[in-house]
């Protein structure tokens, strides 16, 4: 054994996706040279299901082995069943004393063998009925989590429906409140440990007060209009001021994160009060206004914003269900590393979704009044709700979260509801006051 080595590779776990195909996940090579710090099947006498961990090896010494899969099999979600396998033998340089017949490695090599014939048929069976009794506990959990995603998705579209219709300080009173919950699960993500392991956070006064600023905004786009150029400028200057003074030593990642936020959570969502409340133009084509009662402030209610408004976020909410029910159906195509979920296959249904609808509207409220304005009324729609789901994948990822927060059950924090609207209504506004003459109508 001086100048040899005998390996033999392991006895894997061998994972039979729903595909129908095999996937091999070996455990660990044991060389008969080195001592005990590595692990084989004889010290495994469980695989256990566990959430957010996947599939975890009991060991005997009171250790756990996390299998890993490949981007192939996608998860242990997709594994109905469990085997063991024996691999073929590897053989290391091995030497003319390791491999004469009787030695000790080709003993050890045949009780191993004697070993897995007994214990394979329990081992198979336990396993199979453990994995299938998980399967369908994650599928009612599934189903649970569907039934509460639509319910609580209805109401709180119902409510967002009386607010948009209402416009005005109810509107705008309803954002500020929405911005200062949606800035505070922004800088929690900015300290959790995913981001905050490689960087410093800013002080937790500095992101409050930042936070309030954030909320303030779209009160200040309603009473002073388009002014908000000069309330960003000094808002970010005085941050930037509070950051350089503070005590301790600053960081430009805490003024990137900080300045940031400001852009993100305060500043975006305020073109939304721009588009429903600052396009007051009426819309004399719309059927729907004519008809419109007067306690409710008649013809006069249905505004080129207001019409604008409930068009964007119909298509948008089309966008993101199409592109959830086509990835789902017939996703193969990853769209970007950032969010591995999203498909080019969901990317088009969800392209596709967002003009029908919008089409359908247009008909409807009569705006815009060309073909041509409503597809492109629609892209702009599609790819705002894209850009600003990937912007929010990608803050999560390095923060390494799967939800914001959990504030609405079924969906997670309320970034993730309204990440699809933040870059939206920029593009919006800037649609209808510079790409359609007289807004349209």
């Amino acid at each position: 054994m001086e100048t040899g080595q005998c390996g033999f590779s392991p006895i894997s776990v061998l994972l039979q996706p729903k595909s129908g195909a095999f996937h091999q996940v070996p455990l660990a090579f044991r060389s008969y040279r080195s001592s005990s710090s590595v692990r084989t099947h004889k010290d495994c006498f469980a695989i256990l299901r566990k959430p957010g961990l996947g599939l975890l090896l009991k060991l005997k010494s009171g250790l756990n082995h996390q299998l890993k899969f490949s981007p192939l099999l996608g998860g242990p979600n997709r594994c109905f069943a469990l085997e063991r396998r024996r691999l073929h033998r590897v053989n290391t340089n091995r030497c003319s004393h390791c491999n004469a017949p009787g030695s000790k490695a080709e003993q050890l090599n045949g009780e191993e063998s004697q070993e897995d014939a007994r214990g394979n048929g329990h081992i198979k069976g336990s396993v199979e009925a453990e994995g299938a009794q998980n399967y369908q506990l994650e599928q009612k959990n599934e189903r649970t989590q569907l039934q509460k995603r639509i319910i609580f998705g209805l109401a709180i579209g119902i409510g967002v429906g009386g607010v948009v219709l209402a416009g005005g300080w109810i509107f705008a009173v309803a954002l500020a409140l929405a911005v200062l919950v949606g800035t505070r699960e922004y800088f929690e993500l900015v300290r959790s440990h995913g981001i905050a392991g490689g960087m410093t956070p800013p002080p937790r006064y500095v992101s409050r007060v930042c936070s309030a600023i954030c909320a303030v905004m779209p009160l200040l786009t309603l009473y002073f209009g388009g002014g908000m150029g000069v309330a960003v400028t000094s808002s970010a200057f005085f941050l930037a001021t509070v950051l350089l003074l503070q005590r301790g030593s600053p960081r430009f990642a805490q003024l990137s994160s900080i300045i940031f936020g400001l852009f993100y959570c305060g500043y975006l969502p305020s073109f939304w009060v721009k588009v429903r409340c600052g396009l007051a133009a009426p819309a004399l084509n719309t059927k729907i206004g004519a008809s419109w009662p007067l306690l409710f402030g008649g013809q006069a209610q249905w505004t080129v914003g207001l019409v604008a408004t409930l068009m964007s976020f119909s298509s948008i909410i089309a966008a993101d269900t199409g592109a959830f029910l086509g990835g789902k159906i017939f996703g193969r195509t990853p769209l970007s590393n950032v969010s591995p979920k999203k498909t080019w296959e969901g990317a088009f249904a969800g392209l596709s979704s967002s003009v029908a609808v919008t089409i359908v509207l247009s008909n409807i409220f009569s705006w815009p009044t060309s073909l041509l304005s409503a597809l492109a009324f629609a892209f702009l729609n599609f790819i705002g709700s894209l850009f600003g789901d990937l912007v929010e994948s990608m803050i999560k990822r390095d923060a390494g979260v799967k939800d914001s927060g959990r504030l609405i059950p079924g969906h997670g924090g309320l970034l993730d509801r309204v990440d699809s609207y933040l870059f939206t209504g920029a593009l919006v506004y800037s649609f209808v006051k510079i790409g359609l003459p007289l807004y349209g109508v």
